[in-house]
């Protein structure tokens, strides 16, 4: 396939379908860092947007509500068979393992080294499963 001269495509924003927004809200700031970007009402929902912390032109991990009707089977497909929602890049996967079970958070797959990979998987609260990778 050739390149497209000038063009460059980046990723501005992603999301992860959640059950309640604002208790995602807490969990992905107060307990995983992230910082808040967006809260903006939208009816009964937000745009409710996070970013790495130091990192505020970073991209975007919308915090979107889970109200279609595919979401639900769809989400539960993936938790069952044990497959995250996203991945999230960290320095050390068992250094955060270790903060993140400390503070409540319950693991689905301690770290595990996968080749030059250590993953681990964890249950963000609101109906995902949230992999942590570093190489």
């Amino acid at each position: 396939m050739p390149m497209l001269a000038g063009v460059t495509i980046r990723i501005n924003v992603t999301s992860v379908f959640v059950s309640d927004q604002q208790k995602a809200l807490e969990f992905y700031t107060d307990v995983l860092g992230f910082v808040k970007k967006h809260d903006v009402p939208l009816g009964e929902h937000r745009w409710l947007t996070v970013v790495g912390a130091g990192e505020p032109d970073g991209v975007e991990l919308l915090l979107e509500p889970d109200g279609h009707p595919a979401v639900k089977p769809f989400r539960d497909a993936l938790v069952a068979d044990g497959i995250p929602a996203t991945s999230f890049a960290v320095a050390d996967v068992q250094q955060e393992y270790e903060r993140l079970a400390a503070a409540g958070v319950v693991f689905t797959q301690p770290p595990t080294q996968m080749g030059p990979v250590t993953t681990a998987v964890f249950d963000d609260t609101v109906g995902n499963l949230i992999q942590i990778t570093a190489q």
